[in-house]
């Protein structure tokens, strides 16, 4: 049974105290965008899968409840970084399934200032009793642990192992932060607006070296929502301008490649986006040469050449020279991050992955302004979360 998006809504992404919003308001918010724009009452649902990772248990039933009082079931998810993919990911399960017919995936997250924690203190101990505990072990054990922001501290760990061992510069990590900034400019639901050249992303502060400030995403209030249904509910509401198809989707969690090796660039979850990534081709039939868009977790601009690579856009090792190429921006092979990613649109947990969708969705559709792909027909997300999962969507516009 095959799997639609039919409506797609979201907040702006905000510096967290911003508003004086509460998680409630904003779910609200990005819930009835979403089912405006599929053209649906709530009462037209019949499971929610809500995704978060800072409020408190049963947070979902609280944000939904502006939308409707209806007595479905409402299911609570947390996968790190990974939650909005995987709460889109029950929903489809739900429809392909045939256990319903009109789902809602809902994400959202209000979060306090500050740098994102690892799980634990600041000196490394803290660390043993997090579920990320074993990542930063690795980390640990190959260069030690200092006092700077601990996911900062991993991935830019891992920039500095792909550096030594590719020749990867300073330069190529910043051209992917410039090149989200100037892509964000045209996005009115992006946290930052700035566009920066390379040598101003380079010259910001340092938050863990090679990692600037403007190559690390920031802390973010927003809500994302999606409702995503079955091919006959689309043929019996009329639908099919709308409907966006989840051409297929993997998720998978860390095997032993992931420590095996004791390098940071496994350990932040390249092996589970490569294999996740080669299940979603096995299915589909498609491959990174059918792809026109991409929307991929930048939670750090070495992620994003760790994506590439894990993808398939490129070669290990050749994902510098691919970004510095301009091959991932308007005019080359692939337009990656047209929102301006986590690192220039926002990272608020629970939202991103769906966030993604929202934006793959918009550029399928034709509808993303002046940041329109043109001729986007086939589009892919990438969301991954440390301790970890990683989800892969492949969607393609009908017609």
């Amino acid at each position: 049974m095959k799997s639609y998006v039919v409506g797609v809504g979201m907040t702006r992404f905000e510096k967290p105290e911003t508003r004086a919003w509460q998680y409630w308001d904003m779910a609200q918010e990005a819930g009835t965008k979403a089912l405006e724009d599929a053209g649906l009452a709530y009462d037209r649902i019949e499971q929610v899968a809500v995704g978060y990772c800072f409020q408190p248990s049963t947070a979902g039933q609280r944000a939904v409840y502006g939308l409707g009082l209806t007595g479905v079931p409402v299911y609570n998810v947390n996968n790190n970084c990974a939650t909005g993919s995987t709460a889109l990911m029950m929903a489809r399960q739900f429809v392909e399934g045939g256990i319903a017919d009109c789902v809602l995936a809902l994400g959202f997250e209000k979060m306090a200032r500050g740098s994102l924690g690892g799980g634990g203190g600041g000196d490394g101990a803290d660390f043993k009793a997090s579920p990320v505990a074993r990542h930063y072990g690795i980390m640990a054990a190959r260069h030690g642990f200092e006092r700077t922001p601990p996911t900062a501290q991993i991935f830019g760990n891992a920039a500095r192992e792909h550096m030594e061992r590719y020749g990867t510069t300073e330069a190529q990590l910043a051209a992917v932060g410039a090149k989200n900034h100037r892509h964000s400019v045209h996005n009115p639901y992006a946290q930052f607006q700035d566009a920066y050249t390379v040598d101003e992303v380079l010259a910001a502060r340092t938050v863990h070296r090679p990692l600037t400030k403007l190559q690390c995403s920031p802390t973010s209030d927003g809500s994302a929502a999606a409702v995503v249904v079955s091919e006959r509910f689309v043929e019996r509401h009329g639908l099919a301008e709308r409907a966006v198809e989840i051409v297929a989707q993997a998720m998978t969690t860390d095997t032993a490649e992931s420590f095996a090796s004791g390098s940071c660039v496994d350990a932040v979850g390249q092996p589970m986006t490569r294999a996740a990534a080669r299940q979603v081709y096995e299915r589909s039939g498609l491959g990174i040469a059918d792809v026109d868009v991409i929307e991929l977790h930048d939670c750090f601009s070495i992620n994003e050449l760790l994506t590439y690579e894990a993808l398939g856009l490129c070669a290990p090792g050749e994902s510098g020279k691919l970004v510095e190429s301009g091959a991932t921006t308007y005019g080359g092979r692939w337009v990656v991050n047209p929102s301006g990613g986590l690192i220039s649109k926002g990272h608020p947990l629970g939202a991103t992955g769906i966030a993604q969708a929202v934006e793959l969705t918009w550029q399928l559709r034709g509808e993303a302004g002046a940041r329109q792909v043109e001729g986007a027909r086939v589009g892919l997300a990438h969301n991954i979360g440390l301790g970890g999962a990683a989800v892969v969507t492949l969607l393609r516009r009908q017609g």
